[in-house]
């Protein structure tokens, strides 16, 4: 991992930083990896890019909450949301972090806070995706994944392939809808690849055996490489447009995306929405750490 991208992702947990950021939105061109502040703004664009052809997934960003007022409004949010959804008949599913409901307070209220937002889920046939945190979370996230998604078939997670672990993890939920992801988070070399190219790799091996085990894939990249990868292998395997589909992050690559669609893939957008922005925004940057100089100038500019 580079020294930059180390720096953005310690800038991404810092508090004072996130201050000063979060008073130059406008200037730093947030908007362009994520669709508003509120769920109206959120399903709007949504719309929008349905009409082009692409599917989505909406995040009410938020992680780490630390109050139970706090968790239990973002269920609310997520609950609302699955209504406004249903009642627009979008193409659209939700994507949600379990610290968001309250799994750093209790892993017990957590749970409870998920079953309503999946109960509701299931009642007007929206699926929901639970996303991977840090590799603290990772064990408990899986754990309440496990106790869940017997009762619950309308729910699937993510797996992330820079970590030593993943391989099996993926071999281990083989019967279950999964997003692979190469992972954006600041992890220990105990447990994490450092090279790109050993995180590329697993990464290969996750998404051939996902596809091979017939469960619904989501390759979340734009990487072009592994883009490649994944549609030669499933054209040598002749595997069906049904059992898996491209993911990718709302305003990152437009033109990749679009080509993408116009070869006859499948393409779902990752769309975050809300005020709670920094921490994913940070994320996003740490991906391509050339746009470093212009963050900093937009941080400090009078």
């Amino acid at each position: 991992m580079s020294i930059l991208k180390k720096f953005l992702l310690f800038l991404s947990r810092n508090g004072k930083i996130r201050r000063i950021v979060e008073k130059r939105k406008k200037i730093l061109g947030v908007e362009r990896f994520v669709a508003g502040e509120t769920i109206e703004e959120a399903l709007n664009q949504v719309e929008h890019l349905n009409k082009q052809g692409f599917s989505c997934t909406l995040d009410y960003l938020g992680e780490n909450t630390v109050t139970r007022e706090d968790a239990s409004l973002a269920t609310m949010v997520c609950i609302d949301l699955l209504q406004g959804i249903a009642q627009r008949q979008a193409n659209c599913n939700i994507s949600l972090k379990l610290t968001q409901l309250g799994l750093d307070i209790d892993s017990v209220f957590c749970e409870e806070n998920l079953c309503n937002i999946l109960e509701e889920a299931q009642r007007v046939g929206v699926f929901i995706r639970i996303d991977m945190e840090d590799y603290v979370r990772l064990q408990p996230t899986l754990a309440l994944f496990n106790k869940l998604v017997h009762t619950y078939a309308n729910m699937g997670t993510v797996i992330q392939a820079y970590l030593y672990r993943s391989l099996h993890d993926v071999n281990q939920l083989r019967n279950y809808s999964l997003r692979l992801v190469k992972g954006a988070y600041l992890e220990d070399q105990g447990v994490a690849f450092r090279r790109k190219k050993d995180t590329d790799e697993q990464f290969k091996q996750m998404i051939a055996l996902h596809l091979t085990q017939g469960a619904y894939t989501a390759i979340a990249t734009h990487d072009p490489k592994i883009i490649e990868f994944t549609l030669s292998y499933v054209k040598k395997h002749q595997f069906s447009l049904d059992g898996y589909e491209f993911q990718m992050l709302y305003g990152i690559r437009p033109d990749l995306q679009r080509r993408i669609l116009a070869e006859g893939e499948k393409i779902r957008l990752y769309v975050p929405f809300g005020r709670d922005w920094y921490g994913y925004f940070l994320r996003r940057l740490a991906e391509r750490p050339a746009n470093l100089w212009f963050v900093v100038k937009g941080i400090f500019k009078k």
